[in-house]
């Protein structure tokens, strides 16, 4: 839907030459004092239907590039395309295009007409578009909808809390029908109780609408919450790319690790990132001979009794089966053992509890019933470790309190 291809955006006198200093090997903070290089060399591309979010420190070079995305920054080298066409490079007349059909913004600080009212700010996109007003109308009091604000199309915006007013803004975005959202820091001004109902309030319609999202954020948490996948930045440069779980799991490096390491793991990981294979299960038609020799190889005490498709039919354990091999039974033990399984989207925060109360392990299955893997008691707790190099504080030494952690 939309890709970043060498992207670069130099602000001060000889940006062009800066650039090729750059794209040398040369670092930002070697450049003459009156450059300044705010992205650098940047490469991404954003997926139909996703949450992309870029996520870095102030002074990253975030706010930037997303400017550079619409069009509102030209840039010093590289290229950015919606589909096939070019922004760079584009004509104002094109660039115009652009924002009223395919791109629509969500500021920081709401940038709403004071002097309109609450549905004339949601159907101003449409206005500069040329629609007729009854449908513009009709439009923008569907989206105020969407966003809770059923009713407050004629209340001006001085009237409304500072959460109201971002809902204004969000609903501008989705009265316009783009197909491509930006969103610039676009809930970080708001206290952290309403800003928490506005990314709940945006999961939601994202779930139902599907939009192409950019999300610019400096809160890791927000960014672990909402993005489908994350651009990590640092000095104007991306320096790592994937989903939360790779971010948590895989840091490209001790800054990233660094980063990460307050995470609140549990919330963020799913039951289907850290699930393993089993090592082995028993047919629902083998006989105890059958899953007692399984146990013995495989020198478990429990097995999962599966279906010819895999879908999760029981539990039999080793005591049960040992007795039915020396009564001579044929078929399986305790099968009407209720197996606790779990989804795997499910957060890991979510499995505490089922896990401390069951024996075995628990089963990740999908909608269906099939087992897609399962979770031992101890692959539930080695998930919550920090990564490697994440218990190093910044000056190189163990940090006490990291490390005191990892080891009870």
């Amino acid at each position: 839907m939309l890709r970043v291809e060498n992207l670069y955006k130099v602000f001060g006198r000889g940006a062009r030459h800066a650039v090729e200093q750059l794209q040398s090997g040369l670092d930002r903070s070697q450049l003459p004092k009156d450059t300044t290089a705010a992205v650098i060399d940047a490469n991404f591309e954003v997926r139909a239907g996703e949450i992309f979010v870029v996520m870095g420190l102030s002074g990253s070079g975030k706010s930037t590039l997303i400017r550079m995305l619409n069009g509102l920054w030209e840039p010093t080298a590289g290229s950015v395309l919606i589909g096939e066409d070019h922004i760079d490079g584009a004509s104002p007349k094109q660039l115009r295009a652009l924002r009223r059909d395919r791109v629509s913004m969500v500021f920081q600080h709401f940038a709403l007409l004071p002097h309109r009212t609450v549905g004339e700010n949601a159907a101003y996109a449409l206005k500069v578009r040329g629609v007729n007003r009854s449908e513009r109308e009709e439009r923008a009091e569907r989206a105020l909808g969407m966003v809770g604000l059923e009713g407050w199309g004629g209340h001006l915006p001085a009237e409304l809390s500072g959460g109201m007013r971002q809902r204004v803004g969000l609903a501008r975005a989705l009265a316009a029908g783009t197909d491509i959202m930006l969103m610039d820091e676009a809930f970080s001004a708001l206290d952290p109780l309403i800003r928490k109902e506005m990314q709940d309030q945006l999961l939601e319609l994202q779930s139902e609408l599907g939009k192409t999202i950019v999300f610019i954020t400096h809160d890791l948490n927000e960014a672990m919450r909402l993005g489908d996948r994350i651009a990590m930045m640092r000095d104007g440069r991306i320096v790592q790319v994937g989903t939360p779980d790779d971010i948590l799991t895989d840091p490209a490096n001790d800054y990233v690790a660094q980063f990460v390491a307050e995470v609140d793991r549990s919330r963020v990981l799913t039951a289907g990132s850290v699930m393993e294979r089993p090592v082995a299960v028993v047919g629902a038609d083998s006989g105890p001979r059958a899953a007692h020799k399984l146990m013995r190889e495989h020198q478990t005490s429990s097995l999962l009794v599966v279906s010819r498709d895999r879908r999760v039919k029981g539990l039999v354990w080793e005591d049960d089966v040992a007795e039915a091999v020396r009564q001579g039974s044929s078929t399986l033990p305790g099968l009407s053992q209720a197996v606790t399984t779990v989804g795997p989207e499910t957060p890991l925060v979510e499995l505490f509890a089922d896990s401390a109360a069951a024996r075995a392990p628990l089963a990740v299955v999908d909608e269906r019933g099939v087992l897609l893997g399962v979770i031992p008691r101890v692959t539930l707790l080695s998930a919550l470790a920090t990564p490697n190099g994440s218990d190093v504080s910044p000056d190189g030494d163990p940090d006490p309190v990291t490390s005191q952690g990892a080891a009870l």
